[in-house]
């Protein structure tokens, strides 16, 4: 084996695992599969047909470029649900390794890195469900997020080329398709962005005018999409959709809403101590050490940025661009790499906080909107097992095992408490159960149901499901109060 190979090994491994993990939850049918994930694919189809969507059916906030990949991927393999949940695997994989990359640039530590990877590849439930089961972009917005996060640490640091044409419109670029693809990746971007301008505000301006053509250019699709319905898409950018979660009635009671749902409903999702549909998770005792191994490891995180820098380098770690067997952790030109990193890190929590607490998206208790949130602390988590792993030696691994099995048991409990499975579905009334599918059409096509209405949680599916033989238009309600919006009749084509 080479010394290349040998190193790349434990990578190699890890990716791996997130792969089969996943391959294996699909394998057992542990998804649900419902009409959210059937406009996706229908998208894809139409795309193959001739279409050129801008953003997800029926919304202007959304882009649509999970569903031009899933056509390519439909275009080489067929269409199925398989394909299009195999095209989010393999983008996660490439999520594993930009974390990777990530957690190496802050701490320059690979044993930090690595169980940065490991941390990724056995999640909570929260963020296996959103990076399998595709929505319009949540792993996209993951993956671009990460990178311009990763590329912004690159140009902030003292080895980079200050004058690189190509890494300045490259970073704009993430950040317009950042935008483009969902507004919730601004807390990725919107911090790195600001320690970018007050950092090298005396360096010349060059570089923020080929970051602003970047952005430019990863943006289009916005822009265009919206040209003639700006007004319209800016308010759904900012929540409109999603306005009647919160009830308090003035500003600072949703606010307060909010922050309890932030602290005491959406933090355990991320924590994985529950499940995103459901109050319940795994059991409690299991929850015990990783929650306090989590709080923790916030707490130092805390220390770490409010303290001095370290003046003694850690002993036996290898810094980036060193030589083998040169023993030192962080240099001058990595620590201030470090110290950017944790304002970052911390930037991108603050910035979600904010934007949830303000905006009508935190009246939403599931927590899918907090996945942004894994890139810090999984970062802070890695850096708090490797200093202790300095200190007690491999006992840190069994700290790091503890979480990893306890994301594993909850992941494997929610995959055998099936219906509902792992599911997006977090009321139980949209949960339709998909058991007798192929009966209702085999009905449908004997008895010329072909044509005709349904609800929004069956139409879509039915459709894609059918090859869009069966037409059930989405306007019928599905609540138990029988109201209905006509924002559930999302591709106007059908009613025609």
């Amino acid at each position: 084996m080479t010394t290349a190979l040998r190193k790349a090994a434990p990578m190699i491994a890890i990716v791996a695992l997130a792969i089969a993990l996943r391959l294996i939850l699909l394998a057992v049918n542990a998804f649900s599969f419902n009409s959210d994930e059937a406009v996706l694919t229908l998208m894809a189809r139409h795309i193959l047909q001739g279409e050129r969507p801008a953003f997800f059916y029926g919304q202007t906030y959304m882009g649509s470029l999970d569903a031009y990949l899933v056509a390519g991927a439909f275009a080489l393999a067929g269409e199925s649900i398989l394909v299009e949940r195999l095209v989010q695997v393999m983008l996660y994989a490439v999520i594993v390794l930009v974390g990777y990359g990530v957690a190496r640039r802050i701490t320059g530590n690979r044993y930090t890195a690595l169980m940065t990877a490991l941390l990724y590849a056995v999640p909570p439930v929260l963020l296996t469900l959103y990076t399998t089961v595709s929505q319009g972009g949540h792993v996209e917005m993951l993956l671009v997020g990460s990178l311009a996060v990763w590329l912004g640490l690159y140009l902030e640091s003292d080895t980079a080329r200050m004058s690189s044409k190509l890494m300045w419109l490259a970073w704009g670029l993430l950040v317009g398709l950042e935008f483009w693809i969902w507004g919730l990746g601004l807390a990725f971007t919107v911090p790195t962005a600001l320690w970018l301008l007050w950092r090298m505000r005396m360096r010349g301006w060059r570089g923020y005018l080929l970051a602003a053509l970047g952005f430019a250019l990863g943006s289009a699709p916005w822009w265009l999409g919206n040209f003639r319905t700006m007004n319209l898409a800016v308010m759904e950018l900012l929540g409109q959709r999603v306005a009647g979660t919160a009830t308090a009635g003035n500003l600072f009671g949703n606010m307060a809403l909010r922050i309890f749902n932030f602290v005491v409903l959406g933090l355990p999702v991320l924590f994985g101590l529950r499940f995103p549909w459901s109050a319940q998770g795994p059991l409690l005792w299991l929850a015990v050490l990783p929650l306090v191994l989590y709080l923790g490891t916030l707490g130092y995180a805390l220390r770490k940025l409010l303290g001095r820098p370290q003046a003694t380098p850690l002993k036996g770690v290898l810094s980036p661009g060193y030589p083998s067997g040169v023993g030192i952790a962080r240099d001058k030109r990595s620590e201030p790499v470090a110290e950017v990193g944790r304002w970052l890190m911390w930037g991108i929590g603050v910035t979600l906080f904010v934007g949830f607490a303000l905006m009508p998206f935190g009246g939403d208790p599931t927590g899918r909107y907090f996945q942004p949130l894994y890139l810090p602390l999984f970062v802070f988590t890695a850096d708090a097992l490797e200093a202790l792993r300095e200190r007690v030696g491999r006992w840190a691994w069994l700290m790091l095992a503890v979480i990893l099995i306890f994301n594993l048991v909850g992941t494997v409990q929610a995959a055998l408490t099936n219906p509902p499975g792992i599911t997006t579905q977090f009321e139980a009334i949209t949960d339709v159960n998909p058991r007798y599918d192929a009966e209702l059409m085999d009905f449908l096509r004997a008895n010329g149901g072909t044509r005709g209405y349904g609800s929004y949680w069956a139409s879509f599916r039915i459709a894609f499901l059918s090859n869009e033989e069966i037409i059930l238009v989405a306007r019928l309600p599905y609540k138990t109060d029988l109201r209905y919006t006509p924002r559930d009749d999302r591709y106007a084509p059908y009613g025609k």
